[in-house]
């Protein structure tokens, strides 16, 4: 089926995040937000913006230590620090880094004001790796998990529905809401990437038994696949959990051009499963959902990636997806998942 939505959509855009350098060499660099801004100039320009403000001490320490909070703020004015091995820091990336979570905050805040329906948070760094106590992964504030829990702390709500199509799988994030109800985390991801978690298995402890979902999918997978599989799991899933806001932590490292990501997908891709989103989210009221960019290391393929989900947002384009694979491999995985999860209840 193809549908086109209709979106009010907007999104966080904001220079100094361009600050943040990291080295010629290094993949996440402020050549990734530079290919998607031309694509807002010439194709977005008229989307509604959200101002990135630097979030407060407080905020911050819903998720990370204050001991850690201040070791970033060290990096300031220092032309180079390393925060882990694979994560350094420049002079204005301690900026950058409370801009892009306090972006996010300012996105949910519009979005549970019924100002906007989506908002797509173009921020960096990433944050889905990132852990209370240190950086790992690129990642220096796990911006999605200050996000969910401002969500449920400034706005009231007990169901908050995280999915991430990134590569690698968000450690970060499973780890802050392992033993959480009110947080679902559904990861597809590569396991045999960083950070090598992510089993089938990890479903949740205590209270969050059930609201972890995993799961760890084949190399060189194809849009087909892995749109079959979504469409397998994501109506369920949301209309099971009834979600009053939805985040995406929307990496796009599992294009078949980018460097890192060994997946085979493409930006339509990409698209379908925006579109499959959008269609499970309409049969329960449409709540709100919150993109925040994650990975994706291939500049040109990255712009085109956001373009397809923004296209889709705005109904610029189509958001159905036509083509489903039906594999043996994901067919495995789909009654593995369905093996773990049944008993909880949560969503099947």
């Amino acid at each position: 089926m193809n549908l086109r939505h209709d979106y009010r959509s907007a999104v966080v855009r904001d220079e100094r995040f361009l600050g943040h350098k990291t080295g010629l060499t290094h993949p996440e660099n402020p050549n990734r937000l530079k290919a998607i801004h031309r694509l807002l100039d010439r194709e977005f320009h008229d989307l509604k913006r959200v101002e990135a403000t630097p979030a407060t001490l407080e905020q911050l320490e819903f998720v990370h230590t204050p001991g850690y909070i201040e070791k970033v703020m060290k990096t300031a004015e220092q032309p180079m620090t390393s925060l882990a091995p694979d994560t350094p820091a420049s002079a204005m990336s301690y900026l950058a880094a409370w801009l892009a979570a306090g972006g996010c905050l300012n996105a949910v805040d519009a979005l549970m004001g019924g100002r906007i329906d989506a908002c797509f948070a173009l921020v960096r760094p990433p944050g889905h790796h990132a852990l209370p106590d240190r950086a790992a992964g690129f990642c220096i504030f796990n911006n999605i998990g200050v996000a969910a829990l401002y969500a449920a702390r400034h706005h009231g709500l007990t169901r908050v529905l995280v999915i991430d199509w990134d590569v690698h799988h968000g450690n970060g994030i499973q780890e802050l809401f392992y033993q959480e109800k009110g947080v679902l985390y559904l990861s597809s991801h590569d396991i045999l990437l960083y950070p090598y978690t992510g089993t089938v298995e990890e479903a949740g402890e205590g209270e969050g038994e059930g609201y972890t979902v995993n799961l760890p999918l084949p190399r060189d997978l194809k849009d087909e696949e892995f749109l079959g599989l979504y469409k397998d799991i994501l109506k369920p899933m949301v209309e099971g959990f009834s979600p009053q806001l939805i985040i995406v932590a929307a990496g796009f490292d599992g294009h078949r051009q980018d460097p890192i990501g060994r997946w085979d997908l493409t930006e339509a891709g990409y698209g379908g499963l925006t579109g499959l989103l959008l269609e499970a989210a309409s049969g329960v009221g449409r709540p709100p959902i919150l993109f925040v960019l994650e990975g994706g290391y291939d500049p040109p393929s990255l712009a085109r990636c956001v373009g397809e989900v923004l296209g889709v947002l705005t109904g610029k384009a189509a958001g159905g997806a036509n083509h489903f694979g039906e594999s043996p491999r994901v067919a495995a995985l789909l009654e593995e998942i369905k093996k773990v999860h049944g008993p909880y209840g949560v969503w099947i």
